[in-house]
């Protein structure tokens, strides 16, 4: 496997483009279209929140069917939320818009939206938007970039990531692009993700790939604590790479497809993570020598959901009681005078705590180390054979600045 340029667009067949609509702002794109010159197949994975927006019940329906997508239009700025009867309108007006501009099926167009709650969308600025996109489209790396420019709302840089890997002999190539900044928090993550293949798999086999692949990397992230009404993770997949359909579960190629699903994604759900709102460090938190796979997950989000945890690493702070609180309180059973805890960085690893007490690290040396853009807390239980990893971010007085006055 090898990364490669070209984002939302490096697989064979797709294009993309980006426009400004003026859904929310007024000086930069804020709609993006994704679009396969052939019908691909699809798979998805949405929030857990009750209160579902318009889009990821339009999505949701297509989705679980056989229907095959060839197009994907995402607005942000004005999230289509709480918008009931009128918002599901929009829906059906932007796919058939959609639709009569790319010559393709209304249902073939997927949907999706980010931004502020509560608000309907201008649906007149949103159709221009689309005659724009489809005007627009191309495979390209710049397409690609701007599309994932497009969809940010409070996220401080774009995200996107391609690679390349082989199949049956045959090249396959795999580019996604999401965002996601804040009210993020696990099952799933507060973000919109959209991933493109050119592999050819069944529809079985992708939507088991995606729904395994979450469990381990969007569902383990979190800024703030909070669940959107709008998550989701769109993959299509319409097989221009021409290998061997993969049919089989146990096979070889199973595997490496979803070997480098997981790199895709543990790496956007590290882009999400690292840039939460008003965020200084990417936290992670490793859980190791655990008895369960599902015990190392829970304990690891409980520690980077903590806001204590985060607000000391924001101060650069080995406060370890507060990672042992969050360990604590997490309804997981552990030893505390059976485990250890590390700190670690680029600026080198450090051990905290052992066996139920204070090591009496060097305090300097500890906050050289939480003073680096990527900060790592590791749990070792001493347990068993499971581990876990999740992601997070300090928490700042900037998060407080951005969400008081998000809707201004």
């Amino acid at each position: 496997m090898k990364i490669i340029k070209g984002g939302i667009c490096a697989a064979k067949g797709f294009f993309a483009s980006a426009t400004e609509a003026n859904i929310k702002y007024k000086d930069r794109t804020d709609m993006a279209m994704i679009f396969s010159k052939v019908p691909a197949i699809s798979a998805g994975t949405y929030t857990t929140n009750l209160v579902k927006a318009a889009p990821v019940l339009w999505d949701r329906k297509i989705t679980d069917s056989e229907t095959y997508v060839n197009a994907i239009v995402i607005n942000s700025g004005i999230a289509n939320a709480c918008t009931k009867d009128e918002g599901m309108e929009y829906c059906k007006m932007s796919a058939k818009k959609a639709a009569d501009k790319l010559g393709v099926g209304e249902s073939s167009t997927l949907l999706a939206s980010t931004g502020v709650i509560g608000m309907q969308l201008p649906i007149d600025r949103i159709c221009a938007g689309i005659e724009s996109l489809s005007n627009s489209l191309e495979q390209s790396e710049r397409a690609a970039n701007e599309a994932a420019k497009a969809i940010m709302t409070t996220d401080t840089v774009s995200k996107e990531i391609a690679v390349e890997f082989e199949i049956s002999g045959k090249p396959v190539k795999m580019g996604a692009m999401c965002k996601g900044s804040g009210m993020i928090h696990p099952n799933m993550c507060t973000m919109l993700g959209f991933i493109t293949t050119d592999v050819n798999i069944s529809k079985e086999l992708l939507l088991k790939a995606l729904r395994d692949d979450v469990v381990d990397t969007f569902n383990m992230i979190s800024v703030d604590g909070d669940t959107s009404t709008n998550d989701s993770l769109i993959i299509l997949a319409n097989g221009l790479a021409d290998n061997e359909k993969i049919v089989n579960e146990n096979s070889e190629e199973y595997k490496i497809f979803k070997h480098n699903l997981n790199f895709v994604t543990t790496a956007l759900s590290k882009m999400i993570a690292g840039d939460g709102e008003g965020a200084t460090a990417l936290f992670e938190v490793v859980v190791k020598g655990a008895k369960t796979k599902e015990a190392a997950r829970t304990l690891a989000k409980s520690v980077v959901t903590s806001s204590l945890t985060k607000a000391a690493i924001f101060g650069h702070d080995a406060n370890w009681g507060r990672i042992l609180c969050a360990l604590g309180y997490s309804g997981e059973k552990f030893d505390p005078d059976n485990m250890e805890l590390y700190f670690e960085s680029e600026n080198g690893r450090i051990l905290i705590y052992k066996d139920g007490v204070s090591v009496g690290f060097d305090e300097k040396e500890a906050t050289k180390i939480l003073s680096a853009k990527e900060v790592r807390a590791v749990v070792d239980l001493n347990m068993g054979d499971f581990d876990a990893t999740a992601w997070g971010c300090d928490l700042t007085f900037d998060y407080i600045k951005i969400n008081a006055d998000y809707r201004s």
